[in-house]
């Protein structure tokens, strides 16, 4: 008599890293339940490509040319059509791995997708209140119903064709190693974000000028109760709101042909 039995479907991690040793092997530890892990790494200059090997991941190197390209190569070199994606500051935390782990025991179903709460440290302190928490992203989804789709490079979204269901548990975040690696990190987004705007036929006003980096705040620092969060609170609502108006005036300088960011050094 044949019994047929059924095992559970597998998951490839997908994550891409750039000069990420003091980070990529936590967030790869907390990876290990997965049967699958690959990093695209964009010709890292530490000693990211060889912790990341000694966990046993595929690491593969690509130049980089966005987040979204990146992201959706690295699921497109995955072994398993279950995919699982992290940037290298995250982590996957116990409640949340568990949570993985039953969807996939129970087989994931007609769901295409799952989304989860990310729960971001700042400097000390994670934010579970205003605009940063609960943030929940889209992360663990059927390769064959969706992907990082869409041309936007940065602030990228993965999407899918079919239910979506919510997970318990929070992707721990660890986005910034210092205040001036936020404020250098949101000006370059910022500038990738208005230029993206721009090529799409958005144009900045004066009057969005004064009032969307306003809003901004207040709707996470009063509204939404980033006040909850104390001084940490604050400063994040503050930065937030300056991405906002960075942005915004970069538009306006990109609409009126005025230059955003400096040219390229003269080679040699």
């Amino acid at each position: 008599m044949n019994v047929s039995s059924s095992r559970p479907a597998a998951i490839s991690a997908c994550i891409i890293a750039f000069n990420e040793a003091d980070r990529i092997g936590d967030c790869l530890a907390s990876l290990d339940f997965c049967d699958d892990v690959v990093v695209v790494d964009s010709y890292s200059t530490d000693r990211t490509v060889e912790i990341a090997q000694a966990t046993g991941a595929r690491v593969l190197q690509r130049p980089f040319d966005g987040f979204r390209s990146q992201k959706q190569y690295a699921i497109e070199q995955a072994r398993h059509d279950w995919v699982l994606c992290l940037d290298a500051d995250e982590r996957v935390g116990e409640t949340l791995r568990a949570s993985i782990l039953q969807a996939r025991e129970d087989g994931f179903g007609t769901t295409a997708g799952y989304r989860f709460a990310r729960l971001s440290d700042y400097f000390g302190r994670f934010l579970r209140h205003g605009n940063a928490y609960p943030d929940r992203v889209l992360r663990l989804f059927d390769r064959r119903r969706g992907g990082w789709r869409g041309t936007r490079e940065v602030h990228e979204a993965a999407s899918v064709d079919g239910p979506v269901r919510t997970l318990a548990g929070d992707l721990i975040h660890y986005p910034y190693r210092s205040l001036e690696q936020q404020l250098a990190k949101t000006q370059r987004y910022a500038r990738m974000m208005a230029e993206h705007d721009f090529a799409r036929g958005r144009r900045a006003t004066l009057t969005g000028l004064v009032l969307s980096p306003a809003w901004r705040f207040w709707r996470g620092f009063l509204l939404r109760g980033g006040f909850r969060d104390g001084w940490h609170g604050l400063v994040y609502a503050y930065v937030r709101a300056n991405y906002v108006r960075q942005k915004t005036i970069m538009l306006w300088m990109l609409q009126h042909g005025l230059p955003v960011a400096s040219p390229p050094p003269p080679e040699d």
